[in-house]
């Protein structure tokens, strides 16, 4: 490897992990509330759901905003009725344009994950500031224990400056199904398996699929990291949803469908990432 941030293993060859209950799946499900800012510059590049024509561009700002004023409820809805509480990955400037939509995470008991100060506020290399975003963003949100930078986006120092200002796991980095220690900073972080792939925005917008073909990609993955799980033990299911996109009337339907179809399953766990990292060190130590 071109680095030292963690021991390279293959994950057939550690140690089975055992969920609470002797679940089989940890399920854990993200929800992104962002802001893009109306005058986005854009560097250095442009954050999928980003704005697109001329400023002022009306349109997508406001369908971005559509979701934290409607989408948002929807896919509240559709995790209430299973009893699931979600991690929020949440852009600073969200917590400070969106004040009600913190309160109602805190009636939820959501987690809160540290999602960067904004849309437009990337982490990179070369780049000046990067602390003074991480600690903008840790102060406002109330020192979360995880964080998934804006974009995924990440600096060589991004980690270390995470781990200085307190952040537990990272969900970054995207090369296992299971979490794994990661060092930054003279510490040990943790890396969660927060998938890139089985993400809304990615395959509706990103790769253009449409609400049938999300409804069979989530389900598909649920089926065979469930049967996996059965012979070697726990899995953990994340999935990424974005309000702006799933919350769309016509869309939400796809997101119902695939809940009900893995929550039938017995051995589900639904889980925040924090929750899911406690018992994967819990079973780690047993």
């Amino acid at each position: 490897m071109d680095h030292g941030r963690y021991d390279w293993s293959m994950l057939p060859k550690r140690k089975p992990v055992e969920w609470p209950g002797k679940a089989r799946i940890a399920l854990w499900i993200t929800v992104a509330l962002e802001w893009f800012p109306l005058d986005q510059q854009g560097k250095p590049f442009k954050a999928l759901g980003s704005l697109q024509t001329a400023y002022p561009d009306l349109r997508h700002y406001t369908l971005r905003d559509y979701g934290n004023r409607v989408g948002i409820f929807r896919v509240m809805k559709a995790l209430e009725k299973h009893g699931i509480r979600a991690s929020a990955a949440i852009n600073a400037a969200v917590a400070v344009r969106y004040p009600y939509l913190m309160e109602k995470l805190k009636q939820k008991k959501w987690e809160v994950i540290g999602h960067g100060v904004d849309m437009d506020h990337l982490h990179y290399e070369g780049m000046s500031g990067e602390n003074d975003l991480v600690s903008r963003a840790m102060s406002i949100l109330g020192k979360p224990r995880g964080w998934l930078s804006p974009a995924r986006s990440e600096s060589s120092q991004t980690p270390d400056l995470l781990a200085e200002a307190g952040i537990e796991y990272l969900c970054d980095w995207v090369n296992d199904d299971m979490p794994y220690a990661f060092k930054a900073g003279g510490k040990t972080l943790h890396a969660m398996p927060l998938s890139g792939d089985i993400d809304d925005a990615a395959l509706l917008l990103g790769m253009h699929h449409d609400e049938d073909e999300f409804r069979v990609q989530v389900t598909d993955q649920f089926d065979l990291l469930y049967e996996e799980a059965a012979k070697h033990g726990g899995r953990i299911m994340s999935l990424t949803l974005h309000p702006w996109a799933i919350g769309q009337p016509y869309r939400i339907g796809a997101l119902e469908s695939a809940l009900e179809h893995i929550m039938r399953h017995s051995g589900v766990w639904p889980a925040t990432g924090a929750e899911i990292l406690d018992a994967w060190r819990q079973s780690a130590k047993a």
